[in-house]
């Protein structure tokens, strides 16, 4: 879901952005134009993340799914081991992803569990020596987040934040490298943002593809080939909404209010529940289930005739999820609640 006011803003200069006599999805990346729109696209996302001068910020294409290659192939460079939490499906195939690239090992993982809990570790439980370190830090699958950053000492820690960026105050410090593709909080499909600390880049090995190599995209502000101008135009848009009207802080406010009143109603409930653990339950996707297949099916096909729509829960797990990204207000929630009650009495 996108900000109305972004969706109604970018209609309005649809086919003549600006005045310029073109549409963003007609003018060159080379264009003064286009250049304005994606520095002031990186200025208001260092503003909003307050992220230090000496990360690189880059709007690239691929998806997340790009990064579990890039990641192992820009990062592997010294004893080419890596560490990582499996916390998901999405943690999973980076893992799996990573491991045709170098010595890649499980530290800790929640399968046992069908991913119900984030694994608590410590700086103990890594290689020493490993390059890095990989954590997915909201699964939207199976509704979990990372309540705490792990303690990796010296070793770079990386996070897959697809789900989850801007909806909360990150020290961007703490991480050698965060990833997270635009669909979930930021725009549309399309371009992928990578924050990344300037010492780890430059360190690819010669036969890596020119488009995996991180220094590529760094030296050449994210334009080294044509980048998908209107995803980034969006993603800017939305940057500009959220520094209006305050920032990531007072969003995670009302995510963190949004949320409890969701998983208050579901734990209240005689007949949904949500099978994640309390401490590590997402702000983004609310995960939660009738214990009966069919009833959950019943469930999703009645709220799409009343409005409430996309709430099947992934076709790996089945089950229902309400991804309630930033820009869900309040009110979409108070239905959703309504909708549950009804259901409940006409079938608890």
């Amino acid at each position: 879901m996108l900000p109305l006011n972004v969706i109604e803003d970018a209609a309005k200069n649809l086919s003549n952005y600006n005045g310029c006599g073109q549409s963003v999805m007609e003018m060159s990346h080379r264009s003064k134009e286009f250049q304005k729109i994606i520095d002031d696209a990186e200025a208001n996302l260092r503003e909003l993340m307050n992220i230090p001068e000496n990360y690189k910020v880059m709007f690239l294409q691929g998806g997340g799914t790009l990064q579990f290659a890039m990641v192992p192939l820009n990062l592997l460079r010294n004893s080419k081991k890596a560490d990582y939490i499996i916390t998901g499906t999405w943690a999973k195939k980076a893992f799996k992803e990573a491991q045709k690239f170098g010595d890649i090992k499980a530290v800790a993982s929640s399968e046992e569990s069908t991913f119900s809990y984030i694994p608590k570790v410590k700086k103990e439980d890594f290689r020493p020596d490993a390059d890095y370190v990989h954590i997915t830090f909201n699964n939207t699958i199976y509704g979990t987040h990372y309540n705490y950053i792990p303690d990796t000492g010296d070793i770079p820690l990386v996070a897959d934040m697809s789900s989850c960026i801007l909806s909360e105050e990150i020290d961007v410090t703490k991480f050698g490298l965060i990833y997270a593709g635009a669909q979930k909080n930021v725009g549309p499909a399309g371009t992928t943002i990578v924050i990344m600390r300037e010492d780890l880049i430059g360190f690819a090995q010669s036969n890596v593809p020119t488009y995996l190599y991180y220094r590529i995209h760094a030296d050449n502000g994210s334009m080294y080939n044509t980048p998908p101008c209107f995803s980034i135009y969006i993603a800017g848009e939305v940057f500009k909404s959220i520094l209006k009207n305050g920032g990531v802080a007072p969003l995670h406010k009302i995510d963190v209010e949004k949320a409890e009143k969701l998983y208050n109603y579901i734990d209240d409930s005689k007949l949904f529940r949500c099978p994640v653990a309390k401490e590590d339950r997402s702000l983004m996707n609310v995960v939660f289930v009738t214990g009966n297949p069919d009833l959950d099916k019943k469930f999703v096909a009645d709220a799409k005739t009343v409005g409430l729509i996309n709430l099947n829960g992934h076709r790996s797990i089945g089950g229902m999820r309400a991804s309630i990204y930033n820009a869900m207000p309040m009110s979409g929630i108070d239905e959703l609640i309504g909708f549950m009650k009804e259901f409940e009495k006409e079938n608890a």
